[in-house]
């Protein structure tokens, strides 16, 4: 065994050492202390449960030369690994409980059927019928536009996953994420909302869970059994009706894009939709720091969803892969089968546009783009009541369709510094523009 090696595993063995006499004298739970490159010291991940697979465990199998598949085989025995398309994941912001969302990007945003250009921000509130919003001239300047929407979300301007750091929407005095950012009600508690593809959830969770200098170290196995450990967990997580999992270590750490790193992501990018499944249902693969101890076991670990619930990878995983369970693999999911009961819209049939003819009704979130933006100027300000919005509504899920506001978004004055307009009326140089609805996959169970 190298000497190197050697070194870097006494200085782990410290480190859990460390991390362990914390929690005995502070009598509480205490973070892993993890050394990153740059020499500053992060809590990161509590010592360990123990159960799946250990961190420094995996690291210590890939660099004796073993591959993700061979290492998952020893902490999940019994699993097979299969293959998915691409799936959103909803993650509650813990940060940001009782709050607004407050958002901007450099490169602008849609919210609420209009776009707000670099410089601007827009303010969501969740309400029983969707949101609140308020658009500004930066994060807490001259307010531009108010009015309310049944689609609580902002948006970037372009779709898709891995997309450049100017494109993601980024909190005001916080960190940037990738994919959507919303809102959404728990009772009458404000919680804030990304909804982001797996793959690009994974860019942020892997480098926040295991130390991305291993792969310089002969670790680079180990970063890929921990994407598809962490992949698994996510998908199997099913904690609350607007959400699947948190940003937090009681889910997996997920601090957005503020620790993306090349060899992460290489390790997320290599794996690509697989999982681990048992008894073709996603495995709850949990992990941990905790050293290797004891014979590994599936007897503690839950599973989450059928493979049937989620779209089939359009390629199958190499066959000559090793396989993690002698039995025989589970058969993927029909090709035909969507990713949710409900059938998403065709993206190739647009919506009929939504003209606003109530000037009663709050501001809409769909317009035609050459229609008027601004209603009869004697109509009320105050909109007409309006009844629950189920789609904000805790349990049940929005149903999304991120293609549209490519095809149906028309390029449009951004909102102008002026004078404070009324609620629920447009700003003078501000047009509506549609906005697209979200898919999700299904969840049910709380831990």
């Amino acid at each position: 065994m190298p000497n190197g090696h050697l070194r870097q595993r006494r200085r782990r063995q410290r480190l859990v050492a460390l991390s362990v006499a914390a929690t005995t004298l502070g009598g509480t739970g205490a973070g892993l202390i993890w050394a990153w490159p740059n020499n500053e010291y992060e809590f990161t991940a509590s010592p360990g449960h123990g159960r799946g697979l250990s961190q420094n465990g995996a690291f210590d199998r890939a660099v004796g030369g073993s591959t993700a598949e061979t290492i998952l085989a020893h902490y999940y025995p019994g699993a097979s690994i299969a293959a998915i398309g691409s799936t959103p994941v909803r993650v509650r912001l813990m940060g940001l409980d009782g709050k607004n969302l407050d958002v901007e990007s450099e490169t602008g945003l849609y919210v609420a059927g209009r776009r707000v250009v670099p410089g601007q921000a827009a303010h969501l509130t969740p309400t029983a019928t969707g949101a609140d919003v308020t658009i500004t001239q930066g994060c807490d300047g001259a307010v531009l536009w108010r009015g309310s929407t049944d689609d609580p979300y902002a948006y970037p301007l372009e779709t898709g996953t891995d997309r450049p750091a100017a494109e993601h929407l980024e909190l005001c005095e916080g960190p940037n994420y990738r994919g959507v950012l919303g809102v959404a009600l728990d009772g009458d508690a404000p919680r804030v909302i990304n909804e982001v593809d797996i793959e690009d959830y994974l860019l942020g969770v892997v480098p926040a869970e295991m130390v991305p200098d291993w792969a310089n170290q002969g670790g680079a196995e180990a970063l890929r059994a921990q994407a598809i450990a962490a992949r698994s967990y996510a998908l199997a997580d099913q904690r609350y009706s607007y959400a699947q999992t948190c940003d937090t270590t009681d889910c997996q750490a997920y601090p957005g894009t503020d620790k993306e790193d090349d060899r992460t992501a290489t390790a997320v990018h290599s794996t690509a939709g697989q999982v681990l499944t048992h008894d073709n249902h996603i495995l709850r693969a949990e992990y941990s720091a905790a050293p290797d101890a004891g014979t590994p076991t599936l007897d503690d670990l839950t599973v989450g969803p059928a493979l049937s619930e989620f779209q089939s990878a359009p390629t199958l995983l190499d066959p000559t892969a090793p396989d993690l369970t002698t039995a025989d693999a589970p058969t993927s999911a029909d090709p035909a089968t969507p990713a949710s009961p409900a059938t998403p819209a065709d993206p190739a049939t647009p919506a009929d546009p939504v003209t606003p003819a109530d000037p009663q009704a709050s501001a809409p979130t769909g317009a035609d783009p050459n229609a008027p933006t601004v209603s009869d100027p004697a109509a009320p300000a105050k909109p007409a009541p309006a009844k629950p919005n189920p789609r904000t509504q805790v349990g049940v899920p929005l149903l999304p369709d991120l293609l549209r506001i490519l095809r149906e978004a028309a390029q449009q004055p951004p909102p102008t510094p002026g004078s404070t307009p009324k609620p629920g009326t447009a700003a003078p140089g501000t047009a509506s523009a549609p906005t697209p609805p979200l898919i999700t996959a299904p969840y049910s169970n709380q831990r």
